[in-house]
């Protein structure tokens, strides 16, 4: 399984833009998957060309809310390539270009290898991919709390690695179990998180590629 971060508040890569929203594209067993799509459309693309990525390669969008920092770029990049099944929270209504669209509410598995909590708190879905290591939990803001969401994937696997925005998350003794903790975006306490786990701490920012 590969991740590769498009969107992110940080770039410490030439030729990558920062911006306040939060995009990556997970690979895994064949299948390509754009979580989330930043706030601007126009820079998602610019940063995916410069990553080397060709949005025609991607097979599946997963939007984790309908907030517009991460939701924004979605009809740019349906413009680009209108052949991908969205997951999509029922907020988000009038989404074309899309091969088809699944407005996800309950817990389910999308396929065998990416499962979605569906919507905790009535706001946010996280996506849990199953690897060898454990479950791998993407998530975009986690406004239902990090507990909440890996509570809901416990009952699938054991989680192995959290990425993605974490807001006021301070529950630090929650992370203990994880193996891999990569938080971006609008994470207020990414200092202390890579204070306290040093060795599972993974810097996010655009251009970040994990191997798991």
């Amino acid at each position: 399984m590969r991740v590769t971060i498009i969107y992110d508040n940080d770039s410490r890569i030439d030729g990558l833009r920062a911006d306040w929203g939060f995009s990556c594209l997970i690979e895994c067993s064949g299948i390509n998957l754009l979580f989330d799509t930043g706030t601007s459309g126009q820079l998602l693309m610019e940063n995916m060309k410069a990553i080397g990525i060709d949005p025609i390669s991607i097979h599946e969008v997963f939007i984790s809310h309908s907030h517009f920092d991460h939701s924004g770029g979605l009809s740019t990049f349906l413009n680009a390539n209108g052949n991908v099944k969205v997951y999509a929270p029922p907020a988000l209504r009038g989404i074309r270009p899309a091969r088809e669209v699944v407005y996800v509410e309950e817990s389910m598995w999308l396929n065998q290898h990416f499962y979605t909590t569906g919507l905790l708190g009535n706001i946010e879905q996280s996506l849990a991919v199953r690897t060898e290591k454990g479950l791998v939990v993407v998530v975009g803001c986690s406004h239902p709390g990090v507990a909440n969401i890996l509570g809901a994937v416990r009952s699938q696997g054991t989680p192995y690695a959290l990425i993605g925005g974490l807001h006021g998350f301070d529950e630090f003794d929650i992370l203990r179990d994880l193996s891999l903790i990569c938080p971006t975006h609008c994470t207020q306490h990414i200092s202390k998180i890579s204070s306290l786990y040093p060795d599972k701490y993974v810097s996010g920012g655009v251009g970040e590629v994990l191997e798991i």
